[in-house]
């Protein structure tokens, strides 16, 4: 059980990195302040593989409409993804990709709404960018020193995921040793490293907690890695960039109340001090947030 012990315990163990401040910088035009005021993602899936149904969107002119709604309901950027990271899901190439997604970043941007593409193909990554994508959710971990080129040379963001594995579609089991979050620190340590070595100025930290690792599908397990991942993550602030939850379901505890899951996980991931959440459920982690700020 969740109590206020273990949360005092672990101020105390931690205390100098919970004043860690993070860079602050303009996306697209727009500044965010993320030492005061943390920001929303919100999701449109154009994969029918994608199992959360609301955010499913099959044709570019539902998903403009949807990015529309998402941003009017609060959203600071919404996230486009045209394959799922579910194990089962059908693979998706690069041109398909494009196909998916290209009609959709266009119509985003000319709304004036700041557009995250999800992948790990450097071909998709360029031609999402050159369309007008802002922020790259890049999915792997394996040679993205070419993405990450991409990046810099549009002046756009990276959201850098904790991926063991060459990508999201091929991970295995999670492996740490000893404090979970001492190793993901190690692993963004050196891929900021990378980023920075190619013009990256502009990172956000995920620690990839909506990805589906084989030995995390123990619902107890996984639930228990992803709270105590959400508590610590202010720790990751003392790599000097902001950090990115994706929240997830947990189906199994929440059962015909899904959609209350990233609510609840939001609150976990706002007392780790989490900048940017990344929801399918934008209003409601919305609301949620404010209530937060005005304790």
């Amino acid at each position: 059980m969740l109590s206020l012990e273990y949360l005092a315990d672990l101020l105390a163990e931690h205390r100098g990195a919970a004043t860690a401040a993070v860079r602050e910088f303009a996306i697209g035009g727009k500044f965010f302040p993320f030492n005061t005021r943390p920001a929303v993602m919100g999701v449109i899936n154009l994969s029918p593989d994608s199992w959360y149904r609301e955010s499913v969107c099959l044709h570019a002119e539902q998903a403009i409409q949807r990015g529309k709604v998402l941003s009017a309901q609060g959203a600071d950027i919404v996230d486009v993804g045209a394959e799922s990271t579910l194990d089962h899901a059908t693979r998706v190439d690069a041109s398909a990709q494009n196909n998916r997604m290209l009609p959709v970043i266009r119509g985003l941007r000319a709304a004036d709404i700041l557009v995250s593409v999800e992948t790990y193909e450097p071909a998709v990554t360029r031609a999402c960018l050159e369309a007008g994508a802002n922020v790259l959710n890049l999915t792997a971990a394996g040679d993205v020193d070419e993405m990450f080129r991409l990046v810099a040379a549009h002046d756009a963001a990276v959201i850098i995921c904790h991926v063991q594995g060459e990508h999201v579609r091929a991970v295995g089991d999670l492996v740490f040793t000893g404090d979970p979050t001492n190793a993901m620190r190690d692993y963004f340590a050196r891929q900021i490293e990378r980023a920075e070595k190619q013009g990256v100025t502009k990172i956000f930290l995920d620690p990839g907690l909506g990805f589906y690792y084989r030995n995390l599908k123990d619902s107890a397990t996984r639930v228990r890695h992803q709270m105590t991942t959400f508590l610590n993550t202010f720790r990751l602030r003392e790599l000097g960039y902001p950090t990115c939850h994706a929240l997830p379901h947990a189906f199994e505890y929440f059962g015909d109340e899904v959609r209350s899951a990233e609510p609840f996980f939001a609150v976990l991931a706002a007392l780790g001090k989490t900048d940017l959440f990344r929801t399918h459920e934008v209003p409601r982690v919305r609301a949620v947030l404010d209530t937060l700020r005005a304790f």
